[in-house]
């Protein structure tokens, strides 16, 4: 091997090992699969919160029961794509425990497609109600106008594999948002 050609070698060696090994959870529904990778390191709150709640099993009874598209925000001036997803009962969603909100101008993760991020009312409210995006929403990050009070929505992961399931959720019929059919969240494992 010549001298530059070891070199080139050893350089893409190199960034293959320095790549981080971001934590993966595997979400099974009747549609297919959907693979997440979590960045815990850039969004350590919401990641470490997440993770926690699939290690313990939190979302055994989960689904997804929010879609939201262009066609189904009548009045809405700052239309987004996203599905959502979670433990969906008020009742159980408000006895969890919530965690601080983490803006992406801190994490520098913003609401790209595939980007998954939690749900909130008020910023520190975020427990275990999620969204996935649909395309690219800048409107979710700190800054944007979706939400009122500006705090944007703390992303902390994304897609790698089975965007294709998640645009077929979100096609699924709906009423005012809500799913006619919820998808039930069959499992939800880390699988690295």
């Amino acid at each position: 091997m010549k001298p530059c050609t070891a070199f080139i070698f050893l350089c893409c060696c190199l960034f293959a090992c320095s790549k981080p090994q971001y934590p993966l959870v595997e979400i099974k529904t009747d549609l297919g699969m959907i693979e997440l990778e979590i960045y815990e390191n850039e969004a350590p709150i919401t990641a470490k919160h997440f993770l926690a709640n699939v290690d313990k099993g939190i979302f055994a009874e989960a689904c997804f029961y929010r879609v939201v598209h262009m066609n189904n925000q009548e009045g809405r001036e700052i239309k987004i794509e996203v599905i959502q997803g979670g433990l969906f009962h008020d009742s159980i969603v408000d006895s969890m425990p919530t965690i601080r909100h983490e803006r992406t101008d801190q994490t520098g993760i913003l609401h790209k497609d595939g980007v998954i991020s939690m749900a909130r009312n008020l910023p520190g409210s975020a427990s275990t109600e999620f969204f996935i995006c649909v395309g690219d929403q800048p409107q979710l990050d700190a800054g944007g106008l979706r939400n009122p009070d500006g705090q944007g929505f703390a992303a902390f992961g994304k897609v790698i594999r089975g965007m294709d399931v998640v645009r077929k959720i979100q096609m699924q019929k709906e009423e005012n948002q809500m799913l006619v059919e919820r998808i039930p969240i069959l499992s939800m494992k880390r699988i690295r």
